[in-house]
């Protein structure tokens, strides 16, 4: 089994808030992330396919077509949007790091090819934090 991993790029802002809590407890929870103007990072989002090579090539996948999915499928939805307001996939949950790295997966995995499978999505919010996730296991 080869793994292959494509890095992408992408800006945006959110805001970490539930509105069934009063402004002290979401404050409490989220401290600055719940800052009422929003806020923002600069995300770096590695999506990691697994499968076999191809005999004829040596691919487990052209890199370029992985990346020109992505960034139809995802990062151009995602880049200088409010994940709160902009992103339709984003609409009606918490716009966390965690909830957005499964949403990606969900936009990534019915575009690609049968022969390779989607591994994980590991997405930096910061250079301290990231999420990873590796798809739910059935």
């Amino acid at each position: 089994m080869v793994y292959l991993t494509r890095v992408e790029h992408f800006n945006a802002a959110h805001k970490l808030y539930n509105p069934s809590w009063s402004k002290e407890k979401n404050d409490e929870v989220f401290g600055m992330c719940a800052n009422e103007n929003w806020h923002g990072h600069n995300y770096e989002l590695y999506v990691t396919v697994k499968g076999e090579p191809d005999t004829d090539t040596g691919f487990l996948y052209d890199a370029k077509k992985l990346s020109n999915v992505i960034k139809e499928k995802v990062t151009e939805k995602l880049d200088h949007k409010n994940l709160n307001m902009d992103v339709d996939f984003m609409s009606g949950q918490m716009c966390s790091t965690e909830n957005l790295a499964v949403a990606i997966w969900q936009q990534l995995e019915p575009y690609l090819p049968k022969e390779i499978q989607l591994h994980c999505i590991k997405l930096y919010e910061t250079p301290r934090i990231f999420v990873e996730y590796f798809g739910v296991k059935v």
